[in-house]
């Protein structure tokens, strides 16, 4: 092994590769120093908030009848800090009873089928195998006349 003339042969490789056209690295907002970029060809970082995770789904809010345990629930996550994406409450028809559906907020969580009186029934989706409980695996399948109950609106 001949570890000197090969870090020989290593730097006189980096010196003549990288000699006259030496690469600057600078930061988005570093005004360009050669006539090879545009002017303002990028942006500048910006801290806002230009792009919502998810875009919001078109459609009206079905406020009939809403139950008191859910009303609640409402209140409940309007206490947190909003999620990404946003929790929405939709109700459907499965197995030939009304059931509310709660999407889970964000990752590796389990979204939530409750009864007309708020006992939770299952958790069809999500969770670290995407598969919910597996006590409605159906639920996609059989759930029906979907209504947007109610979407996180901030």
């Amino acid at each position: 092994m001949r570890p000197l003339p090969t870090l020989i042969a290593a730097t006189l490789l980096l010196a003549t590769a990288c000699g006259a056209d030496r690469v600057t690295v600078g930061t988005p907002t570093t005004q360009p120093n050669g006539n090879s970029i545009a002017e303002n060809s990028t942006p500048a970082p910006t801290s806002a908030n230009t792009v919502d995770a998810v875009p919001a789904r078109v459609a009206i809010e079905d406020t009939t009848a809403r139950p008191q345990w859910l009303k609640a629930r409402i209140a409940e996550t309007l206490g947190h800090r909003k999620q990404y994406p946003v929790v929405r409450i939709y109700r459907y028809v499965y197995n030939d009873q009304t059931v509310y559906w709660e999407t889970a907020p964000c990752c590796d969580q389990q979204s939530t089928v409750y009864d007309t009186r708020g006992n939770v029934l299952c958790h069809p989706d999500g969770g670290i195998t995407g598969k919910g409980d597996g006590q409605c695996a159906n639920f996609e399948k059989r759930k029906a006349n979907e209504k947007l109950v109610w979407q996180d609106p901030r």
